[in-house]
Parts: structure tokens; C-alpha cells; sequence
């Protein structure tokens, strides 16, 4: 499955590649909000793991423009962030993000809430594809 990381933090970034990529995620890194907005547009990633604090666009604003797009299918959106105050969750979670890890990251939490995210993207599409199968059945 495709995955998106935007962090401007190169260690971070690496460190998050690392792990996806040895749980088998195609990865494509961003270092800017502005950057990962982008190559979000130009691709289809179910998955987008964002830092709070980033260059250009933070990631509760990536968040929201994802939310706000035409993009056929759901994306599962984790926000990732040093910030671990109740207040800052409740801010990640009603920008439209799907899940909250807080940094350092523990990579056996981040895995269980990627395959968590796998679930939900699986379902809508399963229930995607029964509603257009309806939708032929009943205009036949």
C-alpha cells in the first residue's frame, strides 16, 4: 500500500521510511507541507502519516485540504507530533486526522495503527465497489 510521509525533519523521516518500507509500504517522502500537498494532488495515497509542525503548510492544514479534495476514496490521515497535550489532540483530530501518534514514536504503536488504517481503507472500498455493483444491478 501507498504511503505518504511529510516531515521536515530528515531523521525522522528516514527513521518513519525505514520502518514502512520493512513492513513492506511503498513510501514516498515530502519535506514541506507545501511538497506533500503536492505529490498528494499527483498520486493516489490512501495513507498519509504528517508532522504537526512543517515548513510552507502544517499538518492539521494538509489535513484539511486533503479532507476538502475531490479525490475519489478515503485516505487515512496520522498526525505525528512532539505535541502531547489533551488540548493539541482534540485540535489534530478536528482538523479531520484519523489517528495521533506522539513523538518519539514507538514503531510497534505506529504499526498497529497503520494496519488499523489498512482496515478502514479496505472496507470503504469493498463497500465502494458492492454500492457501484448496486447501482448497475438496479439500472439494468
Amino acid at each position: 500500500m501507498k504511503v505518504l510521509i511529510a516531515d521536515d525533519d530528515p531523521v525522522s523521516r528516514r527513521l518513519l521510511a525505514s520502518y514502512l518500507e520493512k513492513w513492506e509500504y511503498e513510501v514516498t517522502v515530502a519535506e514541506t507541507g507545501t511538497e506533500a500537498w503536492d505529490t498528494f494532488q499527483a498520486g493516489d495515497f490512501p495513507l498519509v502519516i504528517c508532522d504537526w509542525m512543517m515548513p510552507g503548510m502544517d499538518g492539521p492544514d494538509l489535513i484539511r485540504r486533503i479532507r476538502a479534495s475531490s479525490k475519489p476514496g478515503y485516505v487515512y490521515t496520522l498526525l505525528l507530533t512532539a505535541r502531547s497535550k489533551k488540548g493539541d489532540l482534540v485540535e489534530g483530530m478536528q482538523s479531520g486526522a484519523d489517528d495521533f501518534v506522539s513523538k518519539p514514536f514507538d514503531h510497534d504503536e505506529l504499526q498497529v495503527r497503520l494496519r488499523a488504517g489498512e482496515r478502514i481503507i479496505h472496507l470503504e472500498h469493498s463497500l465502494r465497489e458492492a454500492q457501484q455493483r448496486l447501482e448497475q444491478t438496479n439500472g439494468q
